[in-house]
């Protein structure tokens, strides 16, 4: 049976309802659509499952998004900015010094900050008198710390932090920085599991 091209006199039915409304042409481009959808939600989906991992760095400070500023805090009831990035590292058995003037001047090593990555301390001076503010380099442009409004991640560009940014120390060597940083692989029965 010949479909293409159809002519129908007026009152004729086309063998499905939707073909009835748009006609033959409409019911090809409607198809078409349907399968460029279909093939766009199949490509998020993939690309939503990649960005669901993360790295063990990512995951415990994920963990403490939100949790709110106290000063001198350096516990999960409340952080400053150097208890945060103090807790954070000793969660990985990397002890730091616990001011951020303390972390600039005896932790690591200088890094530029066209060369930062992942894990790398980030020092801002956000009182006027040198370094005041720490944070965690996380990758693609952003940090993280305890602000006032509490753990969250900022972009180094943000007009505040930007104009405040002061140097970065490199407190991680290759192996903490790849074990760090590294997202985690599924095990054996998370990938059963999905299978």
């Amino acid at each position: 049976m010949n479909w293409l091209p159809y002519t129908s006199a007026i009152g004729d039915l086309l063998p499905n309802p939707i073909a009835n409304l748009a006609g033959v042409e409409g019911v090809l481009k409607l198809k078409k659509a349907t399968a460029a959808v279909i093939a766009v939600i199949m490509m998020l989906s993939i690309f939503a499952g990649s960005v669901q991992a993360a790295s063990p760095l990512q995951e415990k400070v994920d963990e403490l998004l939100g949790t709110a500023y106290t000063y001198g805090g350096t516990t999960t009831k409340g952080f400053d900015c150097s208890g945060f990035t103090q807790y954070i590292f000793a969660q990985f058995d990397i002890e730091l010094p616990r001011s951020s003037r303390q972390q600039v001047y005896a932790t690591g090593e200088d890094v530029e900050q066209d060369d930062l990555r992942t894990g790398d301390l980030v020092f801002f001076n956000t009182s006027g008198s040198g370094i005041s503010h720490v944070g965690i380099y996380m990758g693609d442009g952003t940090f993280a710390h305890a602000s006032y409004d509490g753990v969250e991640y900022t972009d180094m560009d943000d007009e505040y932090y930007a104009k405040r940014y002061v140097s970065a120390r490199r407190v991680l060597g290759e192996f903490m920085y790849e074990k760090l940083t590294t997202e985690e692989e599924n095990t054996e029965a998370e990938t059963a599991a999905v299978e």
